[in-house]
């Protein structure tokens, strides 16, 4: 019936189907790469779905955020988002020139329990990791029938050569390079993983060296191909491994425990003689400080390096193979001092970077709980227990003090950097970068710079700041002759 009342002109469309092209945005658009084009899949339910890998220059999550859908109509701007704004054309970002797109969190985690050391696996193990990747054939295994976790991963490498040191690095005083006791010396030679382990400082989100050196040397094509399959192998890797994380895991033994009680009535102590030491007026003055602000100094010190001192007591007892801390030391998510709050010791509140000082001003003391004038470590916000204890009353009160400033600080900031952006933009909306490599005003065609940025580089094309990488087009060119240079040179 419809069909009958066609006539030229009329536009009929039609439902989303596999494989048209898409624009995804997610507000607040801070930057270019807040909208990038993307392929459809139709799925059954009502969610958007991505890529894990895509979330960071988005800076989505996955705890209810809502994102925008753009369907280009006509085929000019199809053709436009596939050729100017599919993602792998926005892997380098042209803030810092390296990669924004790159493993994030189970990634990192699965890929640092695949590669570090020497894990053997069987031929069943190895298709079963492999077999969502797109590679033709598995390698000789190096050791009687079994294969390392190096080799698995050298099969999605593309010809690439680099030595860099990897985040989990220790950064001893002389570095023993391919002999490193921590495996943390990364060396591959003509895409093969030879030593080390791989972790954020490889495939990470804004770090990913490898990433970044597959895209200037291969294009984008071959470095989504390259993100793809390091995603598809690091989940495999870390479902085959098993990870998990709870309550049990920042377990301590009574002698941590009872060590880190040791640590922290010592600082205490330490504290309380400070105190006596500036009531009796025998406390030297540092340079430029007034009595008071050297008195706090010193307590902020001595509390400092107390929880310093307790968290190293307690990782000492979780070991390496403690599922927080292969996160903490391969970059995948959280750090040592996370831990320590957990397992050890929370540490002292601050406000403004200064210990918590205000609160009954007729009395001057924080709470009513304290002496009038008091100034010892519970007094002033210092936390002794850990997460996992739980906190007593007033340490929870000035917990939430402390964490009441962060909230502000970020809505103030948010606001701030807001305000600014819009500014600049509008001041500097109409300049442009002419062919000849000057910036001049669109309307009046007056130049601004004779070159732009004053040495002409465009970030996203340098080299982590430099327009060229000498050392690596020697390498290159050079091969084995510049590494023995190299050699005899040390």
């Amino acid at each position: 019936e419809i069909a009958e009342k066609l006539e030229p002109g009329w536009i009929v469309e039609r439902q989303l189907k596999d494989g048209d092209i898409v624009l995804f945005n997610r507000q607040p658009s801070l930057h270019r790469m807040s909208i990038m084009a993307h392929y459809v899949k139709v799925l059954p339910y009502k969610t958007f779905r991505l890529n894990p890998a895509v979330c960071p220059p988005y800076n989505a999550d996955f705890d209810g955020d809502e994102m925008n859908l753009h369907v280009p109509q006509s085929l000019e701007a199809q053709a436009e988002a596939k050729i100017l704004m599919a993602i792998q054309e926005h892997i380098l970002s042209p803030r810092f020139g390296g990669p924004i797109i790159g493993g994030i969190h189970d990634h990192i985690s699965g890929l640092y329990l695949l590669t570090r050391g020497e894990k053997k696996f069987t031929k069943e193990e190895v298709i079963y990791l492999t077999r969502r990747l797109n590679i033709d054939k598995i390698p000789e295994p190096k050791y009687d029938g079994m294969w390392t976790g190096k080799q698995i991963f050298s099969m999605i490498l593309p010809e690439i050569s680099l030595e860099y040191k990897a985040e989990i690095c220790q950064g001893c005083e002389e570095c023993k390079k391919e002999n490193c006791e921590h495996d943390a010396y990364v060396i591959i030679k003509k895409g093969e993983l030879l030593k080390g382990t791989i972790d954020e400082k490889s495939v990470g989100a804004f770090k990913g060296i490898i990433i970044d050196e597959i895209m200037r040397k291969f294009g984008p094509e071959e470095t989504r191909k390259f993100i793809d399959n390091m995603t598809q192998l690091s989940i495999r890797a870390i479902m085959n491994a098993g990870f998990s994380f709870g309550i049990n895991d920042e377990e301590i033994p009574d002698e941590a425990i009872q060590q880190i009680r040791e640590v922290l009535d010592e600082a205490e102590k330490k504290v309380d003689e400070l105190i006596e030491q500036y009531r009796e007026g025998n406390l030297e003055p540092m340079p430029g400080r007034s009595i008071e602000e050297t008195l706090e100094m010193k307590i902020m010190q001595v509390l400092g390096r107390a929880r310093d001192r307790a968290g190293n007591i307690a990782s000492k007892y979780l070991g390496m193979e403690n599922s927080a801390v292969i996160m903490a030391v391969s970059g995948a998510r959280g750090s040592m001092l996370n831990l320590t709050q957990m397992a050890a010791c929370i540490g002292q509140q601050s406000v403004r970077g200064e210990r918590i000082k205000r609160g009954y001003t007729y009395t001057n003391r924080t709470l009513s709980h304290f002496k009038p004038g008091e100034l010892g470590s519970r007094a002033r916000g210092f936390v002794r227990s850990s997460y996992k204890e739980g906190l007593s009353p007033v340490e929870f009160f000035f917990h939430s003090i402390g964490g009441r400033e962060g909230l502000v600080d970020t809505a103030v900031r948010t606001s701030q950097s807001g305000y600014l952006q819009r500014r600049l933009i509008n001041a500097l909306q109409d300049l442009k970068v002419d062919y000849d490599g000057t910036v001049k005003e669109q309307t009046s065609n007056m130049v601004i710079q004779f070159k732009y940025g004053e040495d002409g580089v465009d970030p996203m094309k340098s080299f982590r700041g430099k327009a060229v990488d000498v050392r690596r087009i020697m390498r290159e060119v050079l091969g084995e002759e510049f590494e023995e240079a190299k050699q005899a040179k040390e």
